[in-house]
């Protein structure tokens, strides 16, 4: 097993590559370090898989993986935490605003501190103003959720050991939630380190509100699927008590009004439809069920679909 896989997953940043892969080499030779560098080019439109290609050929650590095309950040990480054969598994994003300088401290926390998984936290960033609040708002939001006290679960600066990476699935925007999907598998020994941040030098941010709002999305998926994925009937069970319930309580005021009417004050008694505000009540309750019931549903079926990490690969390198 090698030390170390260093699994970066990219999108267009052609520029930076030559000059991440000579440091991580500079940082890991000075280490005397066993490592490979999977490069996974998420179906980049630039020519980020041509100088994956020269890479590979001057240097043999180097393996490149491209995908058939986007399929995001958690499907290439998930490809690469796969392919990753090293006995810690760091990944890093492609712009250098991850410093590689940081490889040893990690594996120390992983080797020598026995954290199962250790995440990066950019306490000094140089993103602008529309990425960091947003960010901090998921942070918060997050570690509510999960229980798990990380400043910074959106760095893409983070360690691993092999059997977290391993047993877990990323899919949809997870990578974001690794530490939490790790804690529910069954490895809780997570760790937190204060990383440099680097200011982008190539390119431009990815980050988008889509990413923010399908992040969010998802955070309330894996709760829902951690809290009720093995025992659905204490969810939809809820819901059907309730509405049972509600269903019986208007039936019984249905009764009594009628009763009140023909036997107390011997006159015909008004009808509950009769109010149109009875059918808007009654159809919104119906649909926001059914919404919500065929999300969480769907969830389920895609969670166990035999294809759900299925990604065509179109080349590879070494």
């Amino acid at each position: 097993m090698l030390d170390v896989s260093l699994v970066v997953p990219l999108y267009n940043e052609e520029e930076s590559l030559p000059e991440l892969c000579a440091w991580i080499k500079r940082v890991c030779d000075a280490e005397k370090l066993q490592y490979e560098i999977i490069l996974l080019d998420d179906g980049s439109t630039d020519k980020s898989w041509e100088v994956i290609e020269e890479l590979g050929k001057t240097q043999k650590e180097i393996k490149g993986i491209q995908l058939r095309r986007n399929y995001g950040k958690s499907g290439a990480l998930n490809v690469g935490f796969q392919e990753a054969q090293g006995e810690v598994i760091i990944t890093m994003d492609a712009d250098l605003q991850d410093s590689p300088d940081e490889i040893p401290a990690l594996l120390d926390m992983i080797l020598k501190e026995n954290y199962q998984v250790v995440s990066g936290w950019k306490k000094k960033r140089y993103d602008p103003i529309s990425k960091t609040i947003p960010t901090k708002l998921f942070n918060w939001a997050t570690r509510k959720m999960s229980g798990i006290e990380l400043n910074d679960f959106n760095c893409g600066l983070k360690a691993y050991h092999h059997e977290v990476v391993k047993n877990i699935e990323v899919y949809g925007e997870m990578h974001r939630y690794i530490p939490v999907l790790a804690k529910w598998g069954g490895f809780p020994r997570i760790g937190e380190k204060v990383v440099e941040h680097q200011a982008r030098k190539y390119g431009s941010s990815k980050f988008g509100m889509d990413r923010f709002i399908n992040g969010f999305l998802d955070l309330l998926s894996l709760y829902f699927m951690s809290k009720f994925g093995k025992r659905p009937m204490h969810f939809f069970g809820l819901y059907g008590v309730l509405s049972f319930l509600m269903g019986t309580i208007l039936a019984f005021i249905i009764i009594g009004n009628k009763l009140y009417y023909t036997y107390w004050l011997h006159q015909r008694a008004p009808l509950v439809t009769d109010s149109p505000l009875f059918y808007l009540g009654l159809l919104a309750m119906i649909i926001g069920t059914q919404l919500f019931l065929a999300g969480f549903l769907g969830e389920l079926v895609s969670r166990n679909s035999a294809d759900r990490n299925d990604y065509s690969i179109k080349s590879r390198v070494n």
